[in-house]
């Protein structure tokens, strides 16, 4: 049972939130966001990063990073480096956000993965006239090969102009000679 496993969870402010998750022999970390809007002002951007880099500051490095929730901003369909995939939707770019995941060592999970359109959009406005991809599920780059899959699921009754993102991954840990050996972990979430 997950809620026997918690470490411990802090919210920073109220856009942000972590949970840490005891595993052996390591923890898993995730990261829960919303991202200020575009009309946002600056001030409030910065804020937000700041409190990110502040729970990101509280992970070890060698534990896995799962950062998901509504960044509000649209990535595109150009591969970025190593750090967003060729299948996302939209042509507009967040440079702030992917310049944070560059310096972070992040990718965008849900932009690895091919699927049709309508398991790519996560937010469509009132009245349905425009469906966007600005909610992601991001992983550390270490742990990339972990992530299986990540879509959304339009068809979920959530009363939310978003629809969840879901991602699968399994964990293969290399043995550690100074702690006792455990099976594969598999998480779900």
């Amino acid at each position: 049972m997950v809620s026997k496993a918690i470490k411990g969870y802090w919210a920073l402010l109220d856009r942000v939130l972590l949970v840490k998750i005891a595993g052996k022999p390591v923890d898993l970390n995730i990261i829960q966001v919303y991202a200020p809007t575009a009309n946002s002002d600056d001030e409030d951007l910065d804020k937000f990063y700041n409190n990110l880099d502040t729970a990101k500051t509280q992970c070890k490095s060698q534990d896995p990073l799962i950062i998901m929730g509504g960044f509000n901003a649209k990535v595109g369909t150009d591969k970025v480096d190593d750090i967003v995939g060729k299948h996302g939707l939209a042509s507009e770019m967040s440079e702030v956000r992917n310049e944070w995941c560059q310096t972070n060592n992040i990718i965008v999970g849900n932009t690895w993965f091919q699927q049709p359109p309508r398991r790519k959009w996560t937010w469509k406005s009132p009245g349905d006239e425009t469906r966007n991809q600005i909610d992601y599920m991001m992983i550390s780059k270490r742990y990339r090969n972990a992530l299986l899959l990540a879509k959304t699921y339009p068809s979920a009754d959530c009363y939310s102009e978003h629809v969840p993102v879901v991602g699968k991954s399994k964990l293969k840990l290399k043995k550690n000679s100074k702690l006792p050996p455990t099976s594969n972990l598999i998480w779900q979430y």
